[in-house]
């Protein structure tokens, strides 16, 4: 049971990344994808009315996650792992239920540990050598059209993930670390520790979202590979 599932809020732009993302650094494990084809508050009312729900059955229910998922069950996978978008926008938003979400999906090997990309999945590239991506800052609870903006000011090396080298994730998964460290610790640089996405999200809370209504931008995927190999492996992985 080596299988590892990795669970998207969508299908296109996350498929894109997690193939780029296995095959230059996070490679020799065996991942599956699927999606959840909804928000992540959606789940939480999923939850909310079935306490008893299992994270797994409620992805092989779903009609496109059947094909890919009909030759397996729980037993099958040693980890979860769920992907989804702050996304504060959405009707449904809030952030009394994303800290419920994240106690509650905590354990990758138990219901599954959740990772929040702030505002959304394209906050990966949104970076530039003319963006002080330190202090990188977006609304947090208006529909700002993220998409347009990332693909308007992110540089062209960083637009098409099927273009990615290990070179151009390096300084990606860098430089979102730093900026995770920055959050936490009010320091740019390289962090010495890895911070659980409840500790993340309460710093996003008092320093941005409370402060001026805007969110810090920050993708999940750099900080769950962080945490899924610690300190000293994940620098071995990037040296």
């Amino acid at each position: 049971m080596s299988n590892i599932l990795f669970v998207f809020e969508g299908e296109k732009t996350e498929d894109q990344i997690v193939a780029s993302f296995t095959k230059h650094v996070f490679k020799d494990k065996t991942v599956i994808t699927c999606a959840f084809c909804a928000e992540i508050y959606q789940l939480h009312r999923a939850l909310a009315n079935d306490e008893d729900l299992d994270t797994f059955s409620l992805l092989k229910n779903i009609p496109q996650n059947k094909e890919i998922l009909k030759e397996f069950n729980r037993d099958d996978f040693a980890e979860i792992y769920l992907f989804f978008d702050y996304d504060g926008h959405s009707t449904l938003a809030s952030d009394d239920a994303l800290t419920e979400m994240l106690e509650i999906f905590n354990e990758e090997t138990d219901l599954g540990k959740l990772y929040i990309s702030y505002p959304m999945v394209e906050s990966i590239k949104h970076f530039s050598d003319d963006l002080d991506f330190k202090n990188l800052k977006v609304e947090a609870k208006e529909n700002i059209k993220y998409k347009k903006m990332v693909s308007e000011q992110a540089d062209n090396v960083y637009q098409q993930f099927s273009k990615y080298t290990f070179d151009i994730w390096k300084i990606l998964l860098t430089a979102h670390l730093s900026k995770m460290n920055y959050i936490v610790k009010d320091s740019f640089i390289f962090p010495e520790e890895t911070f659980a996405q409840g500790e993340i999200f309460q710093h996003q809370k008092v320093k941005y979202i409370g402060k001026d209504s805007t969110i810090s931008v920050l993708s999940g995927f750099p900080v769950f590979m962080f945490d899924y190999f610690g300190v000293k492996k994940f620098c071995e992985i990037i040296a």
